[in-house]
């Protein structure tokens, strides 16, 4: 129904929706990444004090 403007003020249409799943997902992978990266720079700086 949104999709066809006969949606309530404020709601997604479709393509919004599946754009936010899209987002999140993108979002949820490069906050893993970056977790991932931290910890081997962690890693990496402890090897280099040996």
């Amino acid at each position: 129904m949104i999709d066809r403007g006969q949606g309530t003020p404020g709601e997604l249409t479709s393509a919004e929706r599946e754009e936010l799943r899209r987002l999140r997902r993108q979002n949820r992978e490069q906050v893993e990444t970056i977790e991932v990266l931290r910890k081997a720079a962690v890693f990496f700086a402890k090897e280099s004090d040996r």
